[in-house]
Formats: C-alpha cells, structure tokens, sequence
C-alpha cells in the first residue's frame, strides 16, 4: 500500500504543477479533475475512504462542474471560440490520460487485493468527519466557502463585456 500511496501523491503533485502551468484553462480543468482523484486514493489509502468519497463528490463533480458553468458565464467572443478549437488537438488529452489510467490502475488494485484499505490501523468514521468539520474547523469551512463565492463573483465581473451607458442628453443627434 505504500508504493501505492507515493505514486498517488507523485500523481497529485504533478498535475497540480500542470494545472498552474496551463495557459488554456479548460486543459487546466482537465488536470485539476486529476489531481483531486489522486487526492481521493490517498485519502483512501491513509484510512478515510469517506474523505476519499467526499473528494471525488465534491470536488471532482460539482466544484469542477462549477467552474465550467463560470467559463460558460463568461460569454467568450467568436476569436476566443475559433483560438479554443485551434488550440485543441487529440494531443492534449494525453497528459491527464496517463495519469487517470495509473490511478485506475492503482484503484483496482486496491480493491481487488486482500488487504486492509489503509496504512493505519484507525479508520475515520463519517461522524467524526462531520463533528470536525462543524467543531473546531467550522470557521474554515465558511471562510472555503466565502473564498470560491467570491472567485466566481470576480471571474464574472472581470469577465462580462461592459456596454457603454450614455444619458439621452448626452447623445448626439443625428441631423
């Protein structure tokens, strides 16, 4: 389990490095979905597979969903549509598919060998998850929270096209 839990984390570690590096942020997207899979086997090998659950709900579904609706809110003009597909080859997906394949690889080791799930003895039960997450780190939680509404609030005012507003008075007529 343990060469399992380094190439998990070697996974992680370099599509997070991808995702800053990416100038294009749908091929960013791509491997962020990846990083939080690696995230998740780790979690599950470290004893938590309901963390490794949570990872895989909540951030590979629905805050990457999110981010794809605030791209789509955006509103990209006709260059910005006809660059996106000039950009984008069969090559692109052959980054973040070597490195989902090795962690389906990995996954289905794990559960179709015989041995416990993590590399602790303890195993952390869905009521100490959430007795921890609303104790002691609920101020950590609403400050997540605050942090991604308000990234979505400033990607969307720094992103809609401004039309210019001029009082009737102040147009010109044409005579």
């Amino acid at each position: 389990m343990a060469i399992i839990f380094y190439m998990a984390s070697a996974i992680a570690v370099i599509a997070t490095v991808m995702v800053i590096t990416r100038h294009n942020l749908v091929h960013a997207l791509l491997y962020l979905v990846v990083s939080f899979l690696a995230v998740a086997i780790v979690f599950y090998v470290l004893g938590a597979p309901f963390i490794a659950v949570l990872e895989i709900i909540i951030y590979a579904g629905a805050i990457v969903v999110l981010l794809i609706f605030v791209i789509m809110m955006l509103n990209l003009r006709q260059e910005s549509v006809a660059q996106e597909k000039q950009w984008f080859s069969g090559k692109i997906i052959i980054g973040p598919l070597i490195l989902a394949s090795i962690l389906l690889v990995e996954m289905l080791y794990i559960l179709t060998s015989g041995e416990p799930a993590g590399l602790s003895e303890n195993m952390i039960e869905a009521k100490a998850v959430g007795m921890s997450l609303y104790g002691p780190y609920v101020l950590g939680v609403e400050l997540s929270g605050i942090l991604l509404m308000s990234g979505i609030v400033g990607a969307y005012h720094l992103g809609r096209q401004k039309k210019k507003v001029t009082h009737r008075f102040l147009e010109k007529k044409e005579e």
